[in-house]
């Protein structure tokens, strides 16, 4: 039956294969079982090449796989829900998979399933914790959660914003799932930090806060963005996927800026001057070769931060004018070491801050 199940999977799956020992991209329809690939991500909402949650974790993949020699592959389900990701799990493990990661909060829910189902496949889960839909986190042995401080990541990019020149900011999230909003939170507090650091009087700094609930590009958004830059905003931390392809638009008719999320994205438009990022492939790679090192995590939560060079700015590509690298190794020590503690709590008022927050949308 699984059998079954997975030959008419691939009629409807698109699959991209990059293994060792000269093999080539595998057709739509063949049958993965007749291959054998240890290494397998399942595509989150979007593709391999969005150049954001689900290439990040590709790319570490790929990078273990290529440098030990392990067959891989991805699989991107034909669409978004529970079943869809069981059965594209379902189908890894008749190909063999050995190790399956899945990145993205969609996947805390089938991982749930899927753990106890296949009690001898490993189980990598980026930015969730595996649940039975109660967001009780129950992790079996043969799984781990991956999250990262979102937080520590927003502020680098908010206090960098404002010690670049950069008053009138915007804050432009996604669905205001925990990390969105801790990438929001963290962002407002990098510029409330920078603002009291250059000993800026109360409301210097401006931010225009809104969640969009779409992770999508969308005609609106576009228009919210023009009409945020056209009434004086400079820089727009965009951290919703695929709605920073309306940003774009905006910004570079405006001729104004941009921060993007998750991956260094300044290769999209030359309005990015940098990106809040997680380091995706560093702890997909990590992961992997604790499997292959017989220390795989199982049970575990393990979170990345700036102590484990989880999270950062990409200083090689930022255009980020007077904060420079020495400027950027200063503040990320402090967050290493302890000396800056950034909050992460999700009822963070406003009255706490010196900044002035816009409420296009609901900060708390």
């Amino acid at each position: 039956m699984k059998k079954l199940l997975a030959i008419a999977l691939t009629l409807v799956m698109l699959f991209a294969l990059a293994a060792c020992g000269g093999s080539g991209t595998q057709a739509p329809g063949a049958d993965p079982a007749d291959e054998g690939h240890e290494l397998v991500l399942i595509t989150d909402i979007g593709t391999i090449d969005d150049r954001s949650f689900n290439q990040g974790s590709w790319e570490g993949l790929v990078k273990y796989a290529t440098e030990n020699g392990k067959t891989h592959n991805y699989i991107q389900p034909a669409e978004q829900g529970d079943d869809a990701y069981l059965n594209a799990i379902d189908l890894a493990v008749q190909g063999g998979a050995k190790v399956i990661v899945t990145p993205g909060f969609l996947f805390e829910v089938p991982v749930h399933v899927a753990q106890g189902m296949y009690p001898n496949v490993k189980f990598i889960l980026i930015d969730g914790t595996p649940h039975a839909g109660d967001w009780s986190p129950d992790i079996a042995s043969n799984t781990v959660g991956v999250t990262y401080a979102e937080e520590q990541a927003g502020f680098l990019a908010g206090y960098a914003a404002v010690m670049a020149g950069y008053t009138e900011l915007g804050f432009m999230g996604g669905m205001a799932v925990p990390a969105v909003v801790r990438f929001g939170h963290g962002f407002v507090l990098g510029a409330d930090a920078a603002a009291g650091e250059l000993g800026m009087s109360s409301g210097s700094v401006t931010i225009n806060y809104h969640y969009t609930g779409v992770f999508e590009p969308k005609p609106e958004i576009n228009t919210m963005a023009s009409a945020w830059y056209n009434d004086g905003i400079e820089c727009i931390f965009v951290a919703g996927g695929g709605i920073l392809f309306s940003v774009i638009p905006a910004a570079e008719q405006a001729g104004k800026h941009i921060i993007g999320v998750d991956v260094d994205q300044s290769n999209e438009s030359a309005s990015i001057i940098t990106s809040a990022m997680k380091k995706l492939s560093v702890s997909v790679y990590d992961k992997i070769a604790d499997f292959y090192n017989g220390s795989f995590p199982g049970g575990q939560h393990v979170v990345y931060s700036a102590a484990n060079d989880g999270v950062g700015l990409p200083m090689a590509s930022s255009k980020l004018g007077s904060f420079g690298q020495a400027e950027y190794d200063a503040i990320f020590a402090k967050l290493v070491n302890g000396s800056i503690v950034v909050d992460n709590r999700f009822d963070i008022s406003v009255d706490e801050l010196s900044v002035k927050i816009v409420s296009v949308s609901n900060f708390d």
